[in-house]
């Protein structure tokens, strides 16, 4: 409630970051990567620029995920990548495999980098009160764009400064759907700037959040939780068909790619389905019995189920604490979101029942959950 309202504050240094460098390092992220580098910013399609973030997918041959990543490109032949816990080596290793004869240097840079994120509308007012030149670094930071490298030598070409001197690489992304940053910065630095943060964000309704509240923001985001709502089946059919290089036909791909043949070959898939429940009751995972249809025929598995605390059902019309046009008297009560993987296509709308060993919940099959998030409002106006 707190990011959707005002600020939350998240240590999230558990996640881990690759750096590649070198001539051809383009070249081997276009051959890994999902996302087609050369058209993938904005409406436009435009190629990934320095400043510039995108989110895509590590597949095997198999176009399984190996894991979900955003890259950033912050100059020339030197590029970031952001991926999950536990998978920095992972993702370097991967890269190394398929680098082949490609001039490009990797490295894990797992627990040299401090994170932490400030999500939420005041996040700006935040950050304002505790950047050397908030003005430069606010201006033209549009969603998905990052300024400033944590490194006091870093390559980039604007240095994003704290009031002390500090560096940090300030991104305007986040896992909430709602507007804020995430912030990298050296890690003998994390715990002054996570005080720094906390102190400034008393006058403006900061929490301190735990890693809980990202998932049910996330799910009513429809944003994916690597390893589990996206893994070791085929990246095809699920809400994030952005993350693929898919044409203006959305039949062929703009790129070849590893995992890109068996993608296209892929014989009875399945599909990966976001859901929005009536009320905040959810299921359990670890208890679940599976995805029914309404004649009782199990049809899936639930692969995430959370609830959005934010939101609430009137006459039908979802809306969150942050919709401009809720009712007067709309007090958010809390709705089960989250995803199903089932054995054939269902249509938006659809009725269907997610079960555990205690309680049948009917469901509906949908593409969007909570509405109005704030993630892509222009920076001046949340500033």
């Amino acid at each position: 409630m707190a990011v959707l309202t005002d600020a939350g504050l998240f240590d999230t240094s558990h996640m881990a970051m690759v750096k590649v460098v070198g001539p051809d390092s383009f070249d081997l992220l276009q051959r890994c990567f999902t996302k087609d580098l050369n058209a993938c910013v904005g409406l436009k399609k435009n190629p990934l620029a320095s400043g510039k973030c995108v989110y895509g997918a590590f597949l095997n041959e198999k176009g399984e995920t190996i894991d979900d990543a955003i890259i950033y490109h912050v100059e020339e032949s030197s590029y970031l990548i952001v991926v999950n816990a536990g998978m920095g080596s992972v993702i370097a290793d991967h890269l190394i495999a398929n680098k082949d004869s490609r001039n490009a240097e990797i490295s894990d840079l797992t627990d040299k980098v401090g994170k932490l994120d400030v999500q939420g509308p005041n996040a700006g007012k935040i950050m304002k009160t505790l950047l050397a030149d908030p003005d430069q670094a606010f201006d033209k930071l549009a969603y998905f764009s990052f300024k400033g490298h944590f490194e006091e030598d870093g390559p980039c070409s604007q240095a994003i400064l704290l009031k002390d001197g500090t560096p940090i690489l300030l991104s305007r992304t986040g896992y909430t759907g709602e507007f804020g940053f995430e912030i990298f910065i050296a890690p003998n630095d994390f715990v002054k700037l996570w005080k720094m943060i906390h102190e400034a964000g008393q006058d403006f309704g900061l929490v301190v959040c735990g890693l809980a509240a990202r998932d049910s923001l996330r799910g009513g985001a429809v944003l994916p939780l690597s390893h589990q709502d996206i893994g070791h089946w085929p990246f095809l059919n699920h809400p994030w068909a952005f993350a693929l290089p898919f044409g203006d036909d959305g039949s062929k791909f703009t790129k070849s790619f590893i995992g890109d043949a068996a993608l296209h070959s892929v014989d009875n898939p399945e599909y990966t389905l976001a859901f929005v429940g009536n009320d905040l009751r959810k299921v359990s995972l670890e208890d679940q019995k599976g995805v029914f249809d309404l004649e009782g025929n199990e049809i899936g598995k639930i692969l995430t189920c959370v609830t959005d605390m934010g939101i609430g059902k009137v006459d039908g019309k979802i809306y969150s604490i942050g919709s401009p046009d809720r009712p007067e008297d709309f007090k958010p009560k809390g709705l089960c979101c989250g995803f199903v993987k089932v054995a054939k296509e269902l249509a938006v709308g659809q009725v269907v029942e997610i079960r555990d060993k205690r309680r049948k919940l009917k469901v509906t099959i949908t593409e969007d959950v909570r509405p109005d998030r704030s993630a892509r409002r222009p920076i001046r106006k949340m500033i």
